[in-house]
């Protein structure tokens, strides 16, 4: 077990929802990323379990994909809590802009949520009695950020550093750049002095030096063949969503294609010529293969239980 401060509270979730980070201090309560909509009543629960009579004050977003803002909207209507979002998405939130927002492109689902400040690289918080500055990193998303606590030595990493890698570099399915964010993060990482990271999915670790490398390596590799990083894409979302409704057609499936854009573009670079009925028949065939995360039963796909 990992000693962290005792104004700091780690709720780990499962892949679909990213981790929960609450900060206690006595001016205020802070959750940084609220998880999937479809755990936001597990998130409110964890939340007002650990609360008790006090009420949530403040949310923080690294960034605004499906699995770390998906609570917001609950959260916001069980308490009048403020809302920090990346000054970079401020105009697509107040618009809710779907065509630019992620949730519809990923053929994921977030409920329509507000927001009343905005964070960029270079503020400074004051969460859990510790100050934490804010760091841009992009890559993962090209909005996202982390926050890093000097006297604790401690990173919010968001999905820019895992202990096994870091999320889907998405910006590079849509022509624009991302292994080169990644890795310029990488490197800002490397210079900080970190004893221990809270990343967006998995278990705080404190063996930095050897998840850096890597990641590194994951960057390289990625890099010398790009389609290597679709690929990675489809399988994350195939994964992801089996693992929200559970069991699925496969022609439903294929049917995403048509409006999940992201989802289209990894299966383009892929399949430039439109075999998609067979590239994802692979991939399914993969992620069912060696006790993977799903099944096949007949012409339906099942997440296998646990």
């Amino acid at each position: 077990m990992i000693a962290l401060p005792p104004s700091i509270r780690v709720f780990e979730r499962g892949w679909l929802s990213s981790n929960n980070v609450l900060l206690i201090d006595e001016a205020c309560t802070a959750l940084v990323d609220t998880g999937y909509a479809t755990h936001a009543p597990q998130t409110l629960a964890l939340v007002q379990q650990a609360l008790g009579r006090r009420p949530l004050d403040l949310i923080v977003n690294t960034h605004l994909h499906s699995d770390h803002c998906g609570g917001n909207a609950l959260l916001q209507a069980t308490w009048p809590c403020r809302t920090l979002i990346p000054v970079s998405e401020a105009e697509t939130v107040r618009e809710w802009n779907e065509a630019r927002l992620s949730f519809r492109a990923t053929g994921q689902t977030c409920e329509r949520f507000a927001f009343t400040e905005t964070i960029a690289p270079g503020a400074q918080l004051r969460l859990g009695a510790l100050d934490w500055q804010v760091l841009g990193a992009p890559g993962h998303d090209p909005h996202s950020l982390m926050l890093y606590c000097a006297e604790q030595r401690i990173l919010i990493s968001a999905d820019a550093l895992w202990e096994n890698g870091f999320g889907v570099i998405f910006p590079e399915l849509e022509g624009e750049s991302g292994f080169a964010e990644e890795q310029a993060v990488l490197e800002a990482i490397q210079k900080l002095d970190v004893r221990l990271v809270i990343p967006g999915h998995g278990a705080p670790f404190t063996n930095v030096e050897q998840a850096l490398d890597k990641a590194f390596s994951r960057v390289a590799w990625l890099r010398a063949d790009p389609a290597r990083n679709a690929k990675n894409a489809l399988k994350v979302l195939i994964a992801f969503k089996l693992l929200e409704v559970r069991e699925m057609r496969f022609d439903t499936l294929l049917a995403m294609l048509d409006h999940a854009a992201v989802m289209r573009a990894a299966a383009s670079m892929l399949a430039p010529h439109g075999e998609w009925p067979a590239l994802l028949k692979g991939i399914v065939e993969e992620l069912a293969a060696r006790n993977g995360p799903l099944e096949l039963d007949g012409a339906r796909i099942v997440a296998r239980q646990g």
